[in-house]
């Protein structure tokens, strides 16, 4: 049997430069997609953290766009986070952002808002990983426990106190999950402390 071998070369060629051909037009269409779906993503996005900016700030307190109304300072940690300003006829009436504490299965991730005068405006978890039925109560879909922090401030409510009742505090704790709420309690708490610790700047709006 005679074997073609300049034929040969010549498909192995053609075949090397299909399937180059193939997956160049594959890239091509991926990045087409990606940059079809980006701006509709980013606007989805958006939307949703407008929708949960809105749920810890009474209805009228603010009339500004807090998406692009922001500061960016650095907490006790060194980890930089970003605060949205509410403001009410130019002037910053509060602010919200996030904090955080570890619960039983992770760490539980807190969007709360804060008055001028540091009062909690409102408190909503945003992302946890606890258990369903036990510490998935510190959900407002689940429970109001987590409305107990409205109005509360690190002047009207002394440190010890800011702990669930089992610890002599003043917050309910789950039967079987206590260590979902207290760690709530402390993702708050410290989210009072950033603040008070950077009221100043978040007034003034200005980044540190």
């Amino acid at each position: 049997m005679t074997i073609d071998l300049a034929n040969a070369r010549t498909t192995l060629q053609w075949q090397g430069m299909s399937v180059g051909m193939v997956a160049l037009v594959a890239s091509a269409a991926l990045v087409f997609a990606n940059a079809l779906t980006q701006g509709p993503i980013a606007e989805a996005e958006a939307r949703d953290l407008q929708a949960s900016l809105a749920q810890v700030l009474p209805a009228g307190f603010a009339d500004n766009d807090l998406l692009k109304d922001t500061v960016e300072l650095t907490d006790a940690n060194g980890a930089k986070k970003l605060v949205y300003l509410a403001k009410k006829n130019g002037s910053v009436a509060g602010a919200v952002f996030r904090n955080s504490a570890r619960g039983y299965s992770g760490d539980i991730v807190v969007l709360m808002g804060v008055d001028a005068e540091g009062r909690t405006l409102g408190v909503r978890v945003v992302k946890h990983t606890e258990t369903p039925g036990l510490g998935d109560k510190i959900e407002l879909a689940k429970a109001k426990w987590i409305l107990a922090f409205d109005g509360k401030s690190l002047d009207n409510l002394p440190v010890d106190k800011w702990a669930v009742k089992k610890d002599g505090g003043v917050f309910d704790q789950f039967a079987g999950a206590t260590i979902t709420p207290r760690a709530v309690v402390k993702a708050v708490k410290g989210g009072l402390d950033f603040f008070a610790a950077h009221r100043r700047e978040i007034l003034e709006g200005k980044s540190g």
